[in-house]
C-alpha cells in the first residue's frame, strides 16, 4: 500500500519504518528539514532500540517512488521509505495518510491541536483522489470529526477519516508494533474500515472495530488506568515505609492475582514521558468541560507530583540539608531505553535540589545534555558527564532516577570509594537493601 506519515516523532517514525518493513511503500513528511536530511542519511534523530537497524535495511530515497521504479527495482518490493519536507510530494501519493504529529499540553491542561489542524489543512490542500486519513495521534474525543471538517473546507473530494490510536511504549516501540495486543479502528465508512483492516492483516491480534468517539476515548481511558495503577502502588509504598513492609513483596503478591496483573506495579518516582502526564490531565479536563468532576484522576495527578517531592525530602533529611551539598543524578530520561526526558522525574528533582542550594552533576547514557538544558529552565548550571563514575566523584550523595540496566550492574565498591559520603537514595529500588548495608552504604529506597 502507498502510505503517508505526517510527523516523524517517536510514533510517526516507528510507524513509518515498521510499515515499510512489512513491504509497504511509505512516505514520511515533516516540516523540519534538518530532521528530514538526517533521516535521508539513514540516521534516526531519536533513540529507539531496533529503529536504526530497520532503517538501514530499507531502501531510503529522497523522492517518492513511481510505479515504474517499483517494477524495475526488486529491492523496493521488500518495502521502501521516502523522507521529504515537500507536502505536495507526500500527500498526492498517499492512499492511507497517517497523522502522527505532536499533541502537547497547554498551560491550562487542555490539548494543543494546532499541529493536527495544520496537518489537516495540508492534506486538504494537496489531496489527490480518495484516501483514508488516519488519526494516530492521541487526541480528544471529536478530533476525527474536526479533521474531516477542516479537509472538507478545501474541496469535496471523496475521503474518509479513521481513528486508530497507537499503543507504543517508548524503549519498546518496535516490539510493540510487531506484537500488538490489540488494534483499535474507529470508522464510519465500510470502505475505510475494510482498507485499514487489510493494512493490519499481517497481525494476529484482536481488532476492535468501533465508532470514532469510542476509539478516541479508549486511548485516554487506557493510559489513565495505567497511571492510576502507578499512583496507587506509590501510595501503598509510602504506607509500607510507615509500617515496615516491603513494597517489592507486596507488588509481587498483588501481581499474582490475575484480576490485577503484575504490570505497572513498580513503586518509584511516578510516571513521566510524553503520554501519561498530558493524557491524564487532558482526560481530567475533558471531564470538567463536560460538567463532570473526575475525582480519582485528580488524586492520581496529585500523588504523582508528590512522589518526587517525597524523594527530595529523603535526600534532604539524609544529608542534613541541601545547601552547598553536591548531588549526582543517574538517569535523566523518564524511563530506560529512550532518550526522551519529557516530564522526567529528574527535571523536578533538579529544580527542587537547586532551589535548596545544592550543586548538581548528572549522567545519562542516551539523553542529549544540550537539549535537556535548553528545554528546561534550571537555576544553575548542571555538570554533565560522559562517564557515570566521573559524575559521582566527591559527591555527597548519588540519586538513582532512571533504572538503566548499566546502573544495576554498576561496581558498588567503586561507587563507595568515589563518593564523598557513601549515601545512595534509590528512586527505582534497583539495589538490594541487605547487600547495601553489608557494603556500608547509607541507603534509602521507595517503600522498603
Amino acid at each position: 500500500m502507498k502510505i503517508v506519515i505526517i510527523g516523524t516523532g517517536y510514533v510517526g517514525l516507528v510507524t513509518g519504518a515498521c510499515l515499510a518493513d512489512l513491504g509497504n511503500e511509505v512516505i514520511c513528511y515533516d516540516i523540519d528539514k534538518k530532521k528530514i536530511k538526517q533521516l535521508q542519511s539513514s540516521d534516526a534523530p531519536i533513540y529507539e532500540p531496533g529503529l536504526k537497524r530497520i532503517l538501514r535495511n530499507l531502501n531510503i530515497s529522497k523522492k517518492a517512488n513511481t510505479a515504474a521504479a517499483m517494477r524495475k527495482n526488486k529491492v523496493l518490493e521488500l518495502g521502501s521509505i521516502t523522507f521529504t519536507s515537500d507536502p505536495e510530494e507526500a500527500i498526492r501519493n498517499g492512499k492511507i495518510i497517517f497523522i502522527t504529529v505532536g499533541t502537547p499540553q497547554q498551560k491550562d491542561g487542555n490539548v494543543d491541536l494546532s499541529f493536527v489542524k495544520s496537518a489537516a489543512r495540508t492534506i486538504g490542500k494537496f489531496l489527490n483522489g480518495y484516501a483514508v486519513i488516519v488519526n494516530k495521534s492521541t487526541v480528544p474525543v471529536g478530533t476525527a470529526r474536526l479533521v474531516k471538517k477542516i479537509i472538507c473546507g478545501y474541496h469535496n473530494k471523496n475521503f474518509d477519516v479513521v481513528s486508530n490510536p497507537e499503543f507504543l511504549k517508548e524503549g519498546n516501540a518496535i516490539k510493540d508494533f510487531f506484537n500488538p495486543e490489540r488494534i483499535i479502528i474507529g470508522a464510519e465508512s465500510k470502505k475505510a474500515k475494510r482498507i485499514i483492516n487489510n493494512l493490519y492483516q499481517p497481525f494476529s491480534c484482536p481488532i476492535l472495530n468501533t465508532s470514532l468517539e469510542t476509539s478516541e476515548m479508549i486511548k485516554y481511558a487506557s493510559n489513565a488506568f495505567l497511571a492510576t495503577k502507578i499512583s496507587f502502588i506509590n501510595e501503598i509504598a509510602n504506607v509500607c515505609e510507615k509500617v515496615g513492609a516491603d513494597i517489592k513483596g507486596v507488588s509481587q503478591g498483588m501481581g499474582m492475582d490475575s484480576r490485577i496483573g503484575e504490570s505497572f506495579l513498580k513503586a518509584g518516582l511516578g510516571y513521566g514521558g510524553s503520554c501519561f502526564p498530558k493524557d491524564i490531565k487532558a482526560l481530567h479536563n475533558i471531564a470538567l468541560s463536560n460538567n463532570y468532576r473526575f475525582k480519582l484522576l485528580k488524586a492520581v495527578i496529585q500523588v504523582n507530583n508528590d512522589q518526587r517531592k517525597l524523594l527530595a525530602k529523603k535526600v534532604k533529611k539524609m544529608l542534613g540539608g541541601l545547601k552547598n551539598k553536591k548531588i549526582c543524578l543517574w538517569g535523566l530520561s523518564f524511563k530506560p531505553n529512550t532518550d526522551d526526558f519529557r516530564e522526567s522525574a529528574a527535571i523536578d528533582l533538579i529544580k527542587l535540589f537547586q532551589k535548596e542550594g545544592a550543586a548538581i552533576s548528572a549522567y545519562d547514557p542516551k539523553v542529549n545534555y544540550e537539549e535537556f538544558t535548553n528545554k528546561n529552565n534550571f537555576r544553575n548550571k548542571i555538570n554533565f558527564h560522559q562517564d557515570k563514575y566521573a559524575a559521582i566523584k566527591n559527591r555527597h550523595a548519588l540519586v538513582i532516577v532512571t533504572e538503566w540496566s548499566e546502573f544495576k550492574k554498576a561496581d558498588l565498591g567503586k561507587i563507595k570509594k568515589l563518593l564523598k559520603k557513601p549515601v545512595i537514595i534509590d528512586g527505582r529500588n534497583i539495589y538490594e537493601i541487605g547487600k547495601m548495608r553489608e557494603l556500608g552504604f547509607r541507603y534509602l529506597s521507595v517503600g522498603r
